[in-house]
């Protein structure tokens, strides 16, 4: 049994077997992913599908996934391509690409308005070795690297990765640590720590999705905001003010059907909420 110290799990694993993620393996005593490379989702969308609003608004970006996640969030988006059933049998068909194809690609697709690669759908750092060794390619290339990510990962990842990385959407779930322990299986702790980085290496904007009865009360969006607003930069300036908050509208899916989509309404009120502390407060799934 060898110990995986990448997210907050910590999991013991043994010759040839998985965490719980799905993507981590164990092979000849060290642990590796067996995701690296494996490619479930390639799209070139609009930056501000990430979503991303103030970095390089107007572009668009190679957005790949693969498979593993290390979080079970009942309403999950991306089940289907991150860790189902189905996405985890994919690990010995679905297409393989290495870091050199993939920065060439990003390349290949610039006249196209791509300004480079962001790591996204399932969630990335699982196979953080896979982004670091592409980020370091397109930068060569003079492109950009995005991250879109839950943030539950141990600080020393996210220090390795820091060089490469221009830009991050960040999962706030919600502010309640018992809800991400039980709830999400996550571990609200870490995700602080990881954002207080993230902002004094690159462009951070976040992402909150409101679930009725979860995280939709006014009290814990002002828990959220005063968090974000205390946020400093790597020479103690205060520029939590500054940072874009994304909060969005959840649908029933997945295994969350028991309850109505987020309504407009309720959105909007948040909204004038977080507007009270942040100055750039987007709604998501409005439309």
């Amino acid at each position: 049994m060898t110990k995986c110290n990448v997210c907050f799990r910590h999991c013991d694993i043994k010759e040839g077997g998985t965490g719980f993620c799905g993507a981590r393996i164990l092979a000849d005593g060290k642990v590796v992913p067996q995701s690296y490379g494996r490619i479930t989702a390639l799209a070139l969308d609009p930056i501000e599908k990430k979503p991303l609003n103030r970095f390089h608004p107007g572009t668009r970006i190679l957005s790949v996934g693969s498979y593993g996640c290390n979080l079970r969030c009942p309403f999950c988006q991306n089940n289907e391509i991150s860790w189902s059933d189905r996405a985890l049998k994919l690990k010995d068909s679905s297409e393989v690409i290495t870091p050199e194809e993939l920065s060439k690609l990003a390349l290949r697709y610039k006249p196209k308005g791509n300004i480079g690669v962001a790591f996204t759908y399932n969630e990335p750092l699982i196979a953080y070795e896979f982004v670091r060794d592409t980020a370091k390619l397109v930068h060569a290339n003079g492109m950009l690297n995005v991250l879109v990510t839950n943030g539950t990962f141990e600080l020393g990842i996210l220090e390795e990765l820091s060089p490469y990385i221009d830009a991050m959407n960040i999962d706030l779930k919600c502010f309640n640590e018992g809800n991400y322990s039980n709830v999400l299986g996550g571990d609200l702790n870490m995700v602080k720590d990881f954002i207080i980085r993230a902002v004094q290496i690159c462009h951070v904007e976040l992402t909150t999705l409101i679930v009725p009865g979860l995280n939709d009360s006014e009290e814990e969006m002002r828990m959220i905001c005063g968090f974000i607003s205390s946020l400093k930069d790597l020479s103690g300036n205060m520029i939590g003010d500054q940072i874009p908050l994304h909060i969005s509208r959840f649908f029933p899916r997945f295994h969350m059907t028991d309850r109505d989509a987020t309504s407009v309404s309720d959105i909007r009120h948040l909204c004038s909420v977080a507007r009270e502390y942040l100055r750039f407060v987007y709604e998501g799934n409005c439309r």
